[in-house]
């Protein structure tokens, strides 16, 4: 039986990864912050058949302790502050948790001679925006924000330390939603508010920019990404996107629409959200993940964004969100 590390598993990917894990009969350990309880509720399920750990990112010897203890095939570092306005209030804490956290984890399987496999998840925000719309492993970085730049230190030291002869891949994720989603991204805002509007909850929405463009793919796919690159014969660097770009608006119009109603009627602007789009929309190229590792998406953008509306409405008729 092989085991796994998941480092942030009761975050969105952490606890899709671990489903997904234990399908493959799996021993799988998860790492817990002693200092938040933060969506445990997405482990509640199959808590039983997890190994929770306690251990947290900045405490090296919390770390090596575990890692030591179950030596484990593969580690996946899912963990970190991913919220951008956070990183901006935060920027030291996100540093040391997002860049160095990734840093003790290599130290400790180098030092100790381990033949685990580790996988970093690296983000597209450590991309510069430059010319080209469409990036690709090979793309100009040159993060904007202090949560690029710490994910951009965490991705370069997981290629300096494959360079050194670990088996020490990253996994370049655009963004990618689900049911698991946070409440303070976007896309789960939406669905939550068109709900709430339908169910007679709430009369208004406030966003910012509506034609702001993502690459908005499902999130249980990118984890079946995530394992495919450990699984893959040698460690290297892959894009995990769609390739397309959708606005704000359009999930407004796929979330309201989906429930009969019409997004301009309960959408307005709020100057507190106004973000300037940029100049040029950025989306992901997957080819070489989709060449290699025969990586495929299972859901369209429409059905993703439906299946977060319908997990909201059950969640509310339950009274489980306020």
């Amino acid at each position: 039986m092989k085991k796994a590390l998941i480092t942030g598993i009761t975050g969105q990917d952490g606890s899709y990864l671990a489903q997904l894990l234990l399908k493959k009969n799996y021993q799988v350990i998860g790492l817990v912050s002693p200092h938040n309880d933060i969506g445990h509720h997405n482990i509640k399920d199959f808590e039983n058949k997890l190994i929770l750990e306690t251990g947290d990112l900045l405490d090296y010897q919390s770390l090596k302790s575990i890692i030591l203890k179950y030596q484990p095939d593969q580690i996946y570092n899912l963990a970190g502050i991913s919220f951008i306005p956070t990183s901006w209030q935060k920027p030291l804490l996100t540093h040391d948790v997002n860049a160095l956290g990734p840093l003790r984890i290599l130290d400790i399987i180098k030092k100790n001679n381990l033949k685990t496999k580790f996988l970093q998840a690296s983000s597209a925000k450590i991309f510069a925006q430059g010319k080209k719309a469409k990036l690709n492993e090979t793309s100009p970085l040159g993060p904007s924000d202090p949560y690029g730049v710490s994910k951009l230190d965490a991705h370069l030291t997981t290629q300096l330390f494959r360079s050194q002869g670990l088996f020490a891949a990253t996994a370049i994720l655009f963004n990618h939603e689900s049911e698991k989603r946070g409440p303070e991204f976007v896309s789960r805002k939406i669905t939550q508010s068109a709900a709430k509007i339908k169910l007679g909850l709430e009369t208004k929405l406030a966003l910012g920019n509506l034609k702001s463009q993502g690459d908005w793919g499902y999130a249980p796919d990118y984890v079946i990404g995530m394992w495919q690159i450990l699984d893959h014969k040698k460690p290297d660097d892959f894009v995990l996107a769609t390739g397309k770009l959708h606005t704000v608006s359009h999930i407004c119009q796929t979330a309201f629409s989906y429930l009969g109603l019409n997004f301009k009627d309960y959408v307005h602007r709020d100057d507190q959200f106004w973000r300037p789009a940029p100049k040029i929309a950025y989306y992901g190229d997957p080819s070489k993940a989709e060449t290699v590792l025969s990586w495929k998406r299972s859901i369209s953008f429409e059905k993703m964004i439906q299946k977060m509306v319908d997990y909201d409405l059950a969640l509310l008729k339950n009274k489980k969100i306020q």
